[in-house]
């Protein structure tokens, strides 16, 4: 019976820990912010600071880091300055938390895909980490 608990007890864990969009859209909260300590959450119109790791879905090849540079990469969220599964996934974010996102082609460089590196209808995987967050 205590196992059978356990078993259930960790399902509902990643099952809560894993969250999906309509669009396609799946990510999963791998560095977690409790609610007491979340003191501001990402929004359109905010200016953040982000480090991410890119890689290909299928394969695993990545193909840009942000902590290669050890600098991370800043944008408005809400702006249309980087791909739509960046925009959705990022939005609602805590500071300091991190992700990983699973992007469709359709929310990242479609058929046409990107600068040689990521192919045509490339499913991508982005582990992201919100490390700062400019709010006028």
């Amino acid at each position: 019976m205590l196992s059978q608990i356990w078993i259930l007890f960790t399902f509902m864990v990643c099952v809560i820990a894993s969250k999906s969009k309509s669009d396609g859209l799946k990510f999963e909260i791998t560095k977690k912010i409790p609610i007491s300590k979340c003191k501001l959450k990402a929004l359109p119109g905010d200016m953040v600071s982000v480090h991410y790791t890119g890689s290909l879905a299928e394969n695993g090849k990545v193909f840009d880091s942000s902590l290669r540079r050890n600098e991370p990469i800043q944008f408005k969220l809400g702006a249309g300055q980087v791909i739509a599964g960046w925009e959705q996934g990022i939005t609602g974010m805590c500071l300091g938390e991190k992700r990983t996102l699973h992007i469709p082609p359709e929310l990242a460089y479609g058929s046409r895909g990107a600068g040689g590196v990521i192919p045509p209808n490339a499913v991508l995987d982005f582990d992201v980490e919100l490390v700062d967050i400019a709010r006028n």
